[in-house]
């Protein structure tokens, strides 16, 4: 979708206080509400107005098509989408949902209310129903403003019970459901992927919530664009919270913003600089820093706490964590926070600075020092987080907005070729280099979103095949941008895969020159037609018993009764956990036993190099690792960090 770009001026927000409760780890700056307050200042009237001021006089829209306006422009096809629901409710639906994460005893929740009316109390409550069948207040939370968000954090929390909630406000208006205790005896954890819910088409999602009771899954991974309503992200998560909660109420649900929930066409973060030029391809964030950070409170305050909180430039505060469910242990990354934005930065060689179409362009050229994509504190977490298993972790994944690679020929159009769009990790490749390199240290998969067309790729990071396994879900609902993938020639690329029933499947550069190897893709057959729009979500299962990952694809429309063939072509799709380290195995080591260890972390370490090959759980009382090379290896091992050194100087000629 192209946006036109305003100008981001000073903020100058008014009528600000100091709240009492904590998000972000600091008190937030909460507005009071009048019908003349500009919560997010004089630049910026109409930004989030569906639910600020006197909200309750404004109807089911605030403003007409188009009217977001701040000093220099406005959001072209803002008015595209149909109505979001009226914000004015019976008093007793105050409450629209809830949401949760619990890690490492400490239980974090989020409750959405609708906007209230000035006279009415701005707490929200939680109770608890433990051991008993009587209900407990267990903490209490002031309603932000603007966002109308609660938030509760109880600590010494008890993850082996099943415990009914309910968030409360005033007398009537509740929201109920259950927080489930970690499913650590489970062999097989499934997550749901999903992600760009398009604001065009209102209303409920009963096919999915139906399909996603059926499947029971233990996780729900919302990988970005909740909402298209750009300006209006309130009035945006309560419709999607509308459309979700049924499902949300009762299990573990990672959330986290990508570029149209914070009002962008394209995000490049860039540390939280502001961008000033139309497409925002210079880096930064268009919107001021009070909306972004609610945006991202509304979002993901719930999610466990970051192991490097501080903000970035301007305050803009960060959310990048880790989450163990089951003993599946999820690093959850911003993949926009840090990237650098292309205009200004590398030769533009397409009819924007973000897009390439020039065919005899050197890949190499764009990839330049001083690009950042994760950022360096975020590659210092991944690569913390490959090297620790506490917490029960026996499996790894990694949860992003975007993928890794530009598994995309045709955007926005059936015709439309794009050689290489940069708003994709496949950009800078030095960046997606050193991700990449730390997954496939702790044979973690990847799941994301964000690119409307589902596809299951095997990274390569020096050669083919060599990387981790991506799986971008497809769209939601895919109504604002289609994306098919198309080789210009029509042919399979090397090592095809066999007996699938996709004609473009094998090995492929991407635009970028990227490696990788083409596994399945869900093309839409018509875009017009909702069902077939290729419209759906993703469903992985990770069976820690065998150690095996097992992909899945289900169109919106689909019936799960029909089993497997009700997939899109091409899925399921299973691998083993290690074939996310796709390198050729040259030889073993000498089996690993930890004494009084059942299932040890052990580490492998080329000495010549200090690079660290691998750091793993063994899924026995024992471990026989492989290298793929000849030369010298120090083995190091432990319960669930790799702090023993077993052997050293273990050579493979």
């Amino acid at each position: 979708m192209n946006i036109t770009r305003r100008l981001l001026l000073k903020i100058s927000p008014l009528f600000f206080w100091r709240a009492s409760s904590s998000v972000y780890g600091e008190p937030s700056v909460i507005g009071s509400q009048s019908g003349t307050e500009l919560p997010f200042g004089p630049e910026f009237p109409k930004l989030d107005s569906l639910s600020t001021g006197e909200w309750w006089a404004k109807g089911g829209i605030a403003a007409p098509p188009n009217a977001n306006k701040n000093a220099k422009g406005k959001a072209k096809n803002a008015g595209a989408a149909n109505p979001p629901p009226t914000m004015d409710v019976p008093r007793d639906e105050v409450v629209c949902f809830a949401y949760y994460t619990h890690q490492n005893g400490v239980l974090k929740m989020s409750a959405q209310l609708f906007p209230l009316k000035p006279a009415e109390d701005r707490t929200a409550r939680l109770e608890l129903k433990q051991g008993s069948d009587e209900w407990k207040e267990v903490a209490k939370a002031e309603v932000l403003y603007p966002g109308w968000d609660a938030h509760f954090r109880v600590e010494g929390w008890d993850g082996s019970q099943n415990v009914p909630y309910r968030v409360r406000h005033g007398e009537k208006a509740m929201f109920e459901g259950l927080i489930r205790r970690d499913p650590v005896e489970k062999e097989v954890i499934v997550v749901a992927n999903l992600s760009c819910n398009s604001s065009r088409t209102i209303g409920p999602r009963t096919e999915i919530i139906d399909k996603l009771r059926s499947h029971d899954p233990d996780v729900l991974f919302f990988g970005g664009d909740q909402t298209y309503r750009h300006t209006e992200h309130t009035a945006g998560w309560i419709e999607f919270g509308l459309q979700f909660r049924d499902i949300i109420r009762d299990r573990p649900t990672v959330c986290i913003p990508d570029d149209h929930d914070v009002g962008h066409g394209n995000l490049w973060g860039e540390s939280g600089k502001v961008s000033t030029i139309e497409g925002d391809s210079d880096g930064g964030f268009r919107y001021p820093v009070a909306y972004v950070n609610q945006v991202q409170r509304q979002q993901s305050w719930h999610l466990p706490d970051s192991p490097d909180p501080a903000p970035v430039n301007r305050d803009i505060r960060v959310y990048f964590t880790r989450m163990t469910v089951g003993g599946i242990d999820f690093a959850i990354l911003e993949d926009r926070k840090f990237k650098s934005g292309p205009a200004g930065k590398i030769p533009q060689m397409g009819p924007r600075p973000d897009h390439i179409n020039d065919p005899s362009y050197d890949p190499k050229s764009i990839d330049l020092p001083g690009l950042e994509l994760l950022g360096e504190r975020q590659e210092t977490f991944l690569r913390q987080w490959g090297q620790d298993y506490s917490g029960g972790a026996e499996m790894k994944c990694v949860l992003s907005a975007t993928a890794f690679c530009g598994a995309v020929h045709m955007h926005g159009g059936r015709n439309s070729r794009l050689l290489a769009d940069l708003d994709c990790n496949g950009w800078p490749q030095s960046g997606r280099k050193r991700a990449l390199l730390e997954m496939r240290r702790a044979w973690a998969p990847h799941l994301c979103g964000d690119q409307h067309l589902a596809v299951v790729v095997k990274h390569g990071i020096e050669q083919f095949g060599d990387g981790p396994f991506g799986f971008t879900s497809p769209a939601i609902v895919n109504t604002i941008y289609g994306r098919w993938w198309h080789p210009l020639n029509e042919q399979p690329g090397p090592n095809p895969i066999a007996n699938s029933p996709l004609p473009w499947t094998g090995d492929f550069k991407d635009g970028l020159g990227n490696p990788i190897s083409m596994h399945a893709y869900a093309n839409p057959e018509d875009i017009q037609d909702e069902k077939k729009r290729a419209d759906g979500y993703g469903l992985i299962r990770f069976d820690k018993k065998n150690r095996k990952i097992t992909f899945e694809c289900w169109p919106r429309f689909s019936k799960v009764a029909d089993g497997d063939k009700a997939q899109f072509p091409g899925w399921p799709i299973t691998i083993t956990q290690e074939s996310n380290d796709g390198r050729k195995v040259y030889a073993h080591l000498p089996s690993v036993k930890l004494v009084g260890v059942l299932n040890p972390v052990v580490q492998i370490i080329a000495e010549s190099t200090g690079e660290i090959l691998y750091t793993v759980r063994s899924r026995t009382e024992s471990f026989q690792p492989r290298v793929y090379a000849p030369g010298k290896y120090s083995i190091k091992a432990g319960k669930d960090k790799p702090e023993t050194l077993i052997a050293e100087n273990v050579e493979v000629s």
